[in-house]
C-alpha cells in the first residue's frame, strides 16, 4: 500500500514518475517550484502524449501560504476564420472531434510556461536556464520512453477513430500494429522541436519560424488556424476565484474553466457535511452537491467576455443561499446533464522555501484532434470541439471566443495555515475529484495518500464511457452501495481502481517546512522529494 511521503527539501508529484523526476532534478540544482514544474510539464508532454502536449493547453496557480496565488491562463481562442457559416459550408451540424476541422483553437500551453518562467525571474529569484528546463524532455523524446499501459490501452480504444487522421498511424501504429506496453516509443520531431525552443526561446511557438512552420502544416491539412491566429496568442496572469469552505479558503482558476463549479460543490457541501468520510451521506451529500454545481456551469461558464453573470456574483453568499436550496438532500435527483469530457494530466511541485504551485494541461479527448503536423511532430488539441454551432448556445462559436475548458488546478490554504496544492485529469470528474480529496483530507483528517488512494465515485461520462450514472468503485462497502441505491441512485459498480475515476495528485506544506505528497496507484505517477 502507497504511504505518504514526507520531506523537507522539496517536492514535486506528477501522474508519470519521469515527469515527477524531471522536476526534482531541478529542485536539487537549486531551481525554484516554478522552474520544476516547466521541467516537468515538458517532459510529461512527452512521456504521455496520450492525454496531453505542446499542441495544447494549460493553466497555473503560484502561490504561499499567506497570499493570494496567481493564476496563469494559458488557453487559446478559435481560429478568426473559425465561424459558425464556415463549418456550414463544409457540411458540419456540429463540431468534429477528430482530425484537422477539430484542430481549430490555438494551443497556448507553451506560452504558459513563458509567463510562468518571467514570474519566476521577476518575482521567486528563478536562475536556471531554459535549456536546463528543457533537457529532460529533450532526452526523453529522443532516446525513448517505454510505452504505458495506458497508452497502449488508449491506442487500442481509440484507433478506430484516429487511425485515418493525419500523422496518428504514423507514429502509433508503426507497421499497422498498437505498440506493446514496455516497447521504446522515441518522438524525434518533438525532440527537436524542443531543441528548438530552447536555442530560439519559446515565442518563436507563436511569432517566429517554428509558428510559421506549424501554421503551413495546419492549413493544409485543412484546419482554419493561420499564423495571424499564433501571432496574437498572450498568456495571461488572472486572479484566481475563491471560496471559505468550514474556515479553510480554497481556490481555483475562473471562467473560461469549470473551476467555479469545483468551489460550488465544496461551498455547498459546507453547509450539509457528513460525520464521517467514505459513507453513504458523504457521497450522497457530494453527489447532489455536483448536480447543483453543474447545472449553474452548464448555464453559464463560458469564455468570461460572454458571460450573463459573472463568477463572482455565482459565488456571492445570496447566490450560494439559493443554489443550495436546489440540492436535494433526501433523495437523488434526476440526472443526466449534459456531460463534459475531457483528458489531462495534473501536477504539483513545492520548494524548500514554501513556493507551491499545482498544474494542469491537456491536448482535451485522448491524443487530442489526432493530427499530427508533419514537421513538428506536435499533436494538436481538439479543445474547440466544446464550442456549438447552435446560435443561442452558451459555448456557440464565434472567432477568437475562449473555449470552454474542464480543466482546473486547485491550491487552498487550510485554517492551521498549511498550503494544499491538489487536482486530478478526468473530465467531469476534475471536480468530484477534488471534491473527495479535499474534504477527507482537510474536514476528516485522513492521511493524504488515503484520501488519494481511497475507493472513489464519478457522476457523468468520462473516458469513452456511454452511461451518465453514477460510477462507483467496488472498494466501497456493499451496504454503502445498497444504502446509496435506495436513496434513487442509478449505480454501476466499476472495478476497484478504474482510471476513469482520474489521476489525481496533492502536495501539502506545513508551516514548519514539512512537506507531504501523494499520488494515484491509478496512474504511472510518483512523488520525488528531496
Amino acid at each position: 500500500m502507497l504511504q505518504t511521503k514526507r520531506s523537507y527539501g522539496g517536492m514535486v508529484t506528477a501522474p508519470h514518475h519521469l515527469a515527477a523526476q524531471a522536476g526534482l532534478g531541478v529542485l536539487s540544482e537549486g531551481g525554484n517550484a516554478i522552474e520544476a514544474m516547466i521541467a516537468s510539464a515538458a517532459t510529461i508532454a512527452v512521456v504521455y502524449p496520450h492525454m496531453n502536449g505542446l499542441g495544447g493547453d494549460s493553466f497555473w496557480l503560484v502561490g504561499r501560504a499567506g497570499s493570494t496565488p496567481v493564476g496563469i491562463q494559458a488557453c487559446g481562442r478559435a481560429a478568426l476564420a473559425a465561424d459558425r457559416a464556415w463549418y456550414r459550408e463544409r457540411g458540419c451540424s456540429n463540431i468534429p472531434g477528430r482530425g484537422p476541422l477539430a484542430a481549430l483553437t490555438v494551443a497556448g500551453t507553451v506560452d504558459g510556461w513563458q509567463k510562468a518562467y518571467d514570474l519566476s525571474r521577476d518575482r521567486h529569484g528563478g536562475r536556471l536556464p531554459l535549456t536546463r528546463l528543457l533537457e529532460p524532455a529533450i532526452r526523453h523524446a529522443e532516446e525513448g520512453v517505454a510505452v504505458t499501459s495506458t497508452l497502449h490501452e488508449n491506442i487500442c480504444k481509440k484507433r478506430h477513430e484516429l487511425e485515418d487522421v493525419p500523422g496518428f498511424a504514423e507514429v502509433y501504429l508503426s507497421q499497422g500494429a498498437v505498440p506493446a506496453v514496455g516497447t521504446r516509443l522515441q518522438q524525434a520531431r518533438v525532440a527537436e522541436t524542443l531543441r528548438r525552443l530552447a536555442r530560439a526561446g519559446l515565442a518563436d511557438f507563436y511569432r517566429g519560424d517554428l509558428a510559421r512552420s506549424m501554421a503551413a502544416d495546419l492549413e493544409r491539412l485543412g484546419s482554419p488556424l493561420r499564423f495571424a491566429d499564433l501571432e496574437r496568442h498572450q498568456a495571461s496572469l488572472v486572479e484566481p476565484l475563491s471560496v471559505d469552505v468550514a474556515g479553510h479558503k480554497v481556490f481555483n482558476m475562473p471562467p473560461p474553466t469549470q473551476g467555479l463549479a469545483s468551489l460550488l460543490i465544496l461551498a455547498l457541501y459546507a453547509r450539509c457535511m457528513a460525520d464521517e468520510a467514505d459513507g453513504v451521506d458523504h457521497v450522497h451529500h457530494l453527489v447532489e452537491c455536483t448536480k447543483a454545481a453543474f447545472r449553474v456551469r452548464n448555464r453559464y461558464v463560458t469564455d468570461p467576455e460572454h458571460m450573463k453573470r459573472s463568477a463572482g456574483e455565482l459565488l456571492s453568499s445570496e447566490s450560494l443561499a439559493a443554489l443550495y436550496r436546489t440540492v436535494s438532500i433526501g433523495r437523488a435527483a434526476p440526472w443526466p446533464d449534459p456531460p463534459k469530457q475531457g483528458d489531462t494530466v495534473w501536477l504539483a511541485a513545492t520548494d524548500r522555501t514554501g513556493l507551491s504551485v499545482s498544474f494542469i494541461q491537456s491536448v482535451y479527448w485522448e491524443f487530442g484532434s489526432g493530427v499530427i503536423l508533419p514537421e513538428t511532430g506536435i499533436t494538436w488539441q481538439n479543445r474547440g470541439t466544446s464550442f456549438s454551432l447552435g446560435e443561442a448556445d452558451t459555448n456557440r462559436l464565434d472567432p477568437g471566443r475562449l473555449p470552454f475548458h474542464t480543466i482546473q488546478p486547485a491550491m487552498a490554504e487550510l485554517g492551521d495555515g498549511r498550503l494544499m496544492s491538489f487536482g486530478t485529469m478526468g473530465g467531469e470528474g476534475q471536480p468530484q475529484t477534488q471534491a473527495a480529496v479535499f474534504t477527507r483530507y482537510a474536514l476528516y483528517g485522513q492521511q493524504l495518500q488515503s484520501a488519494i488512494t481511497a475507493p472513489r465515485w464519478l457522476l457523468g461520462r468520462t473516458w469513452g464511457e456511454e452511461n451518465n450514472n453514477l460510477k462507483i468503485e467496488s472498494r466501497f462497502e456493499k451496504s454503502t452501495i445498497d444504502r446509496l441505491r435506495a436513496r434513487g441512485h442509478d449505480i454501476q459498480v466499476a472495478g476497484p481502481f478504474e482510471e476513469f475515476m482520474g489521476h489525481a495528485g496533492a502536495i501539502v506544506w506545513h508551516p514548519d517546512g514539512l512537506l507531504e505528497g501523494a499520488s494515484d496507484p491509478r496512474s504511472d505517477g510518483a512523488v520525488a522529494a528531496r
